[in-house]
């Protein structure tokens, strides 16, 4: 990002929070708060209830905040899973409770914490409450459906896994948000993966896997977007379909500005700070490397 990029987005409209900052620690909330989807832990506790195959445990634990949704309520809140990846959830909470898993989620996040060391002192946990909690306790839920549940969770008597269960609730927030800009720039469920891969953001196989859009679909969402000038003939992302996912991501930047008005630019950025050495141990422990 130019200077002059950086300057335009500073405060723009009055906003109470410059944009970079936003930016910046809404990237260090998704890293810490990632690693929940990637360690082994999560596969081990989904399997005391009998669920071995990890899209259905993916999805319990990440819808048990909400209750025994249907299926179609997770495809809901989710966007962009095709339907065929969200249908095998059905019976997860025959398997377990909505409770019994959002407790599992908890073992699985402290388990795996412990696992590669990370060591925030008391005071570090403290201070990173003292300004998450009143951005959690301040935000505004509307038409923001897993930041609200996870946010009506009672938090577990751990400090560490307590704070990143607030971490989650403001993950999932910017997640809601980031939704709502989607439907408004008309990309739908489908077309936002295609253009995810295509600007690098996350490998296609992965995507492709765990999302389960299929042959056609894929193909004719990349129709969709060639047509729109996003992506070139050959399937490769255009300028003006950088500069568009770009814009995206600013306008989720700026619906997310007001969440962070309790703490400011220097409680955020503080924020970011203090919760950096989680992703740090999870990316030294190899966490994250499918990922590359």
């Amino acid at each position: 990002m130019t200077t002059a990029n950086v300057s335009d987005r500073a405060h723009p409209r009055g906003l109470p929070v410059d944009l970079t900052t936003v930016r910046e620690v809404g990237l260090a909330i998704n890293q810490t708060h990632r690693f929940i989807y990637f360690v082994p832990e999560a596969a081990q506790e989904a399997a005391r209830f009998g669920v071995t195959d990890r899209g259905p445990a993916y999805f319990a634990f990440r819808s048990a905040a909400m209750g025994a949704v249907p299926w179609q309520v997770s495809l809901a809140a989710f966007y962009n899973f095709s339907p065929r990846s969200v249908r095998p959830m059905t019976g997860v909470w025959d398997a377990a409770s909505p409770e019994q898993w959002q407790a599992a989620r908890f073992v699985v996040a402290d388990r795996a914490l412990r696992r590669v060391g990370v060591s925030l002192t008391p005071d570090r946990i403290a201070e990173a409450r003292s300004l998450i909690d009143p951005v959690v306790a301040g935000a505004d839920y509307a038409g923001k459906t897993l930041a609200a549940a996870n946010a009506s969770v009672p938090l577990p008597s751990d400090p560490l896994v307590a704070l990143w269960q607030q971490i989650t609730v403001l993950r999932e927030w910017r997640g809601d948000a980031h939704l709502v800009v989607l439907a408004d720039n008309r990309l739908g469920p489908c077309d936002c993966n295609v253009v995810q891969t295509a600007t690098g953001r996350l490998p296609t196989a992965i995507t492709r896997a765990t999302r389960q859009w299929n042959d056609e679909e894929w193909a004719a969402a990349t129709a969709r977007l060639v047509a729109r000038g996003w992506l070139d003939a050959d399937g490769n992302v255009t300028d003006a379909g950088t500069a568009a996912r770009e814009r995206i991501e600013a306008e989720t930047d700026a619906h997310s500005a007001a969440l962070w008005a309790p703490i400011g630019d220097a409680g955020a950025r503080r924020l970011a700070s203090l919760i950096t050495p989680v992703n740090d141990a999870f990316t030294a422990a190899g966490t994250f490397s499918q990922l590359r």
